[in-house]
């Protein structure tokens, strides 16, 4: 059986109709019992999942799953997988931009061509990807970063339409990122092994409904997703973008520095340290954290945490770096040590105090 999984925030416009063409298409191909299709909602705003519970009302090969205080296409999948029962697994965009006409060839190319992965990709010619300006050239330079790491070569990692086998995912399962948007670079860089890949040529068709996922936050998600994975994830992608934003920060903290020019030193400092922080906490909840973005009154409780949790790592990179220049190690020596332990313990801490609760939820809740 094939298990497709359709991940979705605010497409209340488009995924009923996606849903009425995707059952259709996967019926004809595969007959009545050889699919079912799992949408993982966001907890959209617009309306979607109450669509979704109306085809699932009418067709029990439809279900729908709604995560609450998470968000990101590549944990929505992971999640989709882990519940689904086919041994072919696919997924596709709720937006409408993907052929469902396409998911029966990939899971023909999987469970009859010997493939372990499928991939819709819009690069297989020189025709047109369906992507336009901006969006074309991220995703045009995505890929070819992409090209760093993966232990095969794709035409389209960023693909988001795909299939593969379940014994192959599950191998890969251990070691994903599960953060941002790119699921396939994730899965395919995660592999023990390369996969047998088969490249089907599709183009993006006219979004139904809600918005791009593609913007610049993405290369961001990508860029400390290839470091994580060119480390062998001894770096974790999100501690590369916490630490991109404590170095703006240092720039920030600088900056009111020299604007306070009139006040004491120390009056100056502190004033721009608080700053500092501040503008790291709002920069990590828009960008490190966006996934598990808080809400209402915690966000006020999280700065004041974040406040609490970086004091702790100034005076633990004090402490490292002072007991390093008395026992005799270099001034900039000392210095990059002291920096380094208080960004891991600034980075352990919040995560732990902050952005924990959706990590420490037992299993299986909504």
């Amino acid at each position: 059986m094939l298990s497709l999984v359709i991940c979705t925030l605010n497409e209340g416009q488009a995924i009923g109709p996606l849903l009425d063409e995707t059952r259709a298409a996967l019926e004809t191909a595969l007959g009545h019992s050889g699919f079912e299709i799992i949408v993982v909602d966001d907890d959209s705003s617009d309306g979607t999942g109450r669509a979704v519970q109306a085809a699932a009302a009418q067709d029990s090969r439809v279900r729908l799953i709604v995560r609450k205080g998470v968000r990101g296409l590549a944990s929505a999948a992971v999640r989709g997988w882990d519940e689904a029962g086919g041994e072919v697994l696919a997924l596709m965009d709720g937006d409408g931009q993907h052929d469902p006409a396409l998911i029966p060839r990939l899971a023909a190319a999987v469970s009859e061509g010997g493939a372990d992965l499928a991939i819709g990709s819009r690069y297989m010619s020189d025709a047109a990807s369906g992507l336009t300006g901006r969006r074309h050239w991220i995703s045009r330079a995505a890929t070819r970063m992409a090209g760093l790491v993966l232990r095969a070569p794709l035409r389209d990692p960023m693909s988001g339409c795909f299939a593969m086998r379940r014994d192959w995912y599950e191998a890969a399962r251990p070691k994903l990122s599960t953060v941002g948007f790119k699921i396939l670079l994730d899965l395919v860089a995660s592999s023990p092994r390369a996969p047998r890949i088969a490249e089907l040529a599709t183009a993006l068709r006219p979004r139904r409904g809600g918005e791009s996922k593609l913007d610049l936050r993405v290369m961001l998600d990508l860029a400390s997703l290839l470091i994580e994975k060119r480390t062998g994830r001894l770096i974790p992608s999100r501690f590369v973008e916490f630490s991109l934003v404590g170095a703006s920060g240092v720039l920030v903290n600088l900056t009111v520095l020299a604007l306070l020019g009139a006040l004491p030193f120390w009056a100056a400092f502190g004033i721009a340290t608080v700053v500092a922080m501040t503008s790291n906490y709002w920069l990590n909840t828009l960008l490190t954290y966006r996934d598990q973005r808080l809400r209402g009154w915690l966000r006020w409780r999280g700065l004041l945490m974040f406040y609490l949790a970086c004091s702790g790592g100034a005076l633990l990179g004090q402490g490292v770096g002072n007991g390093l220049l008395v026992a005799g190690a270099p001034r900039a020596l000392a210095g990059l040590a002291g920096a380094l332990s208080g960004g891991v313990w600034n980075y352990l801490a919040t995560r732990w105090m902050i952005w924990g609760a959706e990590r420490r939820r037992p299993a299986g809740a909504s």
